[in-house]
């Protein structure tokens, strides 16, 4: 008896072992939601487990996950990447943008895979009955409009340098008063008590997918681009052969609209990441 458990406990340490595939994230929701995602994702094509360590914190954290391999993968931005990480220059051509992060990632042996199809970028965005009454539906014609705009923003627009500044610059907008700054989860219930006419968004925000809102076009493509890819260790796709397929079928599948849904579903309806994630995979691979 004392054998056969032996020999079981050795097997099960064996399989313990047995190498996965590790997905993590950083700590605010549509990371959350697409590493989620992209976990199921790896478990419906590749038919394995997928270890989790999703909400690791900031980009920071994250990437030293990453050179340390404790994750193998997880979705970044590649504005982020670039002026966070790699210390360039803010690129407003988004291919540029992408090859350059795929440059400098080479030398820790990162892949970025193709964009999954949509950027987080800043978004602005005024009243639908305000860009009906007014014809304003892009930034270009927001600074034509002389009657100008009460403006309300997050603590870090007002003062960043792709924030706030160069916006009004770029587009001349004419700004009333003090710009109203609070906290970010504040501004589109501002917008609706008429108290701001113009706020400084996300563009995946999920307010967006449910308030009668528009987001300004950016025409001048003053915001850098902040395009979501996957990035993966190369060790890990030499490892785990169909990796890079079931990932590759995520790039240009997902829409701005989907993800401001998504973040929807789980801020404001308030349901599980887990399963707003399985919807989403569903809803991808139609």
């Amino acid at each position: 008896m004392k054998t056969w458990a032996l020999c079981l406990s050795v097997l099960l340490a064996g399989c313990s072992r047995q190498p996965r595939i590790t997905v993590g994230s950083k700590n605010f929701t549509e990371q959350l939601i697409l590493g989620e995602i992209i976990a199921q994702q790896i478990e419906r094509e590749m038919h394995t487990d997928v270890r989790r360590k999703l909400d690791l914190g900031g980009t920071f954290l994250a990437q030293r996950a990453m050179l340390g391999g404790s994750i193998d993968l997880y979705p970044e931005y590649t504005g982020t990447a670039l002026t966070a990480v790699l210390k360039q220059p803010v690129v407003k051509d988004p291919h540029q943008a992408l090859e350059r992060v795929r440059a400098g990632y080479r030398q820790w042996n990162i892949r970025w895979m193709d964009p999954l199809g949509f950027e987080n970028t800043f978004a602005m965005a005024i009243r639908r009955s305000d860009a009906q009454s007014r014809g304003v539906h892009s930034l270009t014609q927001a600074g034509a409009y002389q009657a100008g705009w009460r403006m309300g923003a997050g603590y870090e627009f007002e003062q960043r340098p792709d924030g706030l500044p160069g916006l009004v610059q770029t587009y001349g907008l004419h700004v009333n008063g003090a710009v109203k700054t609070m906290d970010l989860g504040l501004l589109y219930r501002a917008l609706a008590q008429n108290d701001v006419d113009m706020v400084a968004g996300n563009s995946t925000d999920g307010a967006l997918s449910v308030l009668p809102v528009e987001v300004l076009a950016d025409d001048k493509r003053y915001f850098p681009p902040y395009e979501v890819a996957i990035i993966v260790r190369e060790q890990a796709l030499a490892e785990f052969p169909g990796l890079e397929a079931a990932l590759a079928k995520l790039s240009g599948k997902i829409r701005t609209e989907m993800v401001r849904r998504w973040n929807y579903e789980v801020d404001g309806k308030h349901r599980p990441v887990r399963e707003v994630a399985a919807d989403a995979v569903v809803e991808i691979s139609r």
